[in-house]
């Protein structure tokens, strides 16, 4: 039983690990937020200053408030490319695992979108926007960059929340892990010995 318990403990725990932790099609490297735009990396972070201050975000934005944008471009090429950024909403609910098939499956894709920033050059190795969320929910943003010289564009697709992450299954994984530990608190006799010692103590105190 005490073997079940602890392989059932371990699970429970890689469980509540992947829905705390995971961060999907945003990934992380030294802590900072990194997109992928084809072959070229840019790191990307979110501000909210008026209500974080100077803190960061990247896949869970906190606040439904006004929401600085930032990318700082890994390869010098972005810095020649125009490049423009769309948020939509995640109607399709793909989550994390949204691909540029899922922009383009979009049917109305201008009726989805809640903030598009026309192309753009920004040299000095950031692209910056600024949109004013009215509402909180799960949404795509999409980065899209035009080559130069040659008729070829780059896509990167990212996930991200706004107004705080949804618990999820997390209640329910937190019930069963209580009710394991009760259980084996039961079946390996703490019970028992609790409800002995109680006794005794209701004994001690009707003899004096």
């Amino acid at each position: 039983m005490k073997y079940l318990h602890q392989l059932v403990l371990g699970g429970i725990f890689a469980l509540l690990s992947s829905q705390l932790w995971a961060h999907g099609s945003v990934s992380f490297e030294d802590d900072r937020c990194l997109i992928n735009i084809d072959f070229m990396q840019a790191h990307f972070t979110v501000f909210q200053p008026e209500s974080q201050g100077n803190d960061e975000f990247c896949e869970n934005i906190p606040g439904v408030t006004r929401s600085v944008f930032v990318m700082e471009y890994l390869h010098t090429l972005l810095n020649e490319m125009e490049i423009d950024f769309r948020i939509v909403r995640d109607i399709n609910n793909v989550g994390r695992y949204a691909t540029w098939e899922d922009i383009e499956a979009i049917e109305d894709l201008a009726a989805a979108t809640v903030f598009y920033q026309s192309p753009r050059i920004e040299e000095g190795g950031y692209y910056r926007a600024s949109h004013e969320f009215t509402e909180g929910g799960s949404f795509i943003g999409v980065v899209t960059a035009d080559h130069p010289t040659e008729d070829r564009q780059y896509n990167a697709v990212f996930f991200f929340r706004v107004g705080g992450r949804p618990l999820g299954t997390i209640p329910v994984f937190i019930v069963l892990l209580v009710a394991l530990q009760l259980g084996y608190w039961v079946s390996s006799g703490g019970y028992r010995r609790w409800a002995d010692k109680r006794r005794e103590r209701q004994a001690q105190r009707r003899a004096m």
